[in-house]
């Protein structure tokens, strides 16, 4: 297993760099605020949210639409800034970031799985795997190397050459996943993986999740509606009008 790696140096305002703290937790969210709008059509959708994940960690976020987990998601995974409040990423101050910055830091750091697959459809799955290895620069012969890989590792690797009609839901979602590990992520956030899927293969990508949770140490942070997927997690943390309503472990997870 590889060394965890350390965020790539990022300036700051005034050229100023972070300071990371040495033995900082993953992931810290502190008093995380979101405000949508001004004056009368003012939304608060995070209020003062106070979240510490692990590395190896495997989350589970749920709660009633509008609860703010889908908000806590974009901000974890560095598509939107808080209004107030700190995200830390080992220790580096996220919200601090530009844009530029914090699409770095997805690049290197994060994969993501979304419900709807987001696949090229006139693409084969190996073209879909590899291409986020193409917005960094990597020679072909390389790209080609790790999404056979990545393929092998969900179990695709025979389908490579098929497009995402030639594949079944659950295949395509696989496919999805691989794309999202090609690039060796330290977090996997995954948003409703199971929701388009029947039950059947839902467990069997709930398996999936897990085994790279486990055997490539990857932290995973889903959302997900389902308590049945959500029992696969080592913790579930439940959103409620914008806070954290409860943060348990989980003695049912697999």
């Amino acid at each position: 297993m590889s060394a965890p790696r350390s965020p790539p140096t990022f300036r700051l305002q005034a050229g100023e760099e972070s300071e990371r703290a040495p033995n900082a937790r993953l992931i810290e969210l502190r008093d995380v605020t979101k405000v949508y709008g001004q004056g009368t059509t003012e939304f608060h959708a995070l209020r003062g949210v106070n979240l510490c994940i692990d590395s190896g960690d495997f989350v589970a976020i749920m709660g009633p639409s509008g609860s703010g987990k889908s908000t806590a998601m974009n901000i974890l995974g560095c598509l939107d800034s808080p209004t107030s409040g700190a995200y830390a990423f080992r220790g580096l101050h996220v919200e601090r970031l530009s844009r530029n910055q914090r699409a770095l830091l997805r690049r290197h750091y994060l994969g993501f799985v979304f419900q709807g697959f987001n696949l090229l459809a006139r693409t084969t799955a190996l073209e879909n795997v590899e291409l986020p290895l193409v917005y960094r620069g990597e020679p072909r012969a390389s790209r080609h190397a790790r999404a056979r890989a990545a393929l092998d590792a969900v179990g695709l690797r025979q389908w490579e050459k098929h497009t995402p009609a030639e594949l079944s839901g659950g295949q395509q979602q696989r496919v999805a996943i691989a794309r999202a590990i090609v690039t060796d992520p330290t977090i996997l956030l995954a948003d409703e993986p199971t929701g388009n899927l029947d039950s059947q293969r839902g467990h069997e990508i709930m398996d999936l999740l897990v085994a790279l949770n486990r055997d490539r140490d990857i932290t995973v942070l889903m959302v997900t509606h389902e308590p049945d997927m959500a029992h696969y997690a080592k913790r579930i943390v439940r959103f409620l009008d914008g806070q954290v309503d409860s943060d348990r472990h989980n003695g049912e997870s697999r």
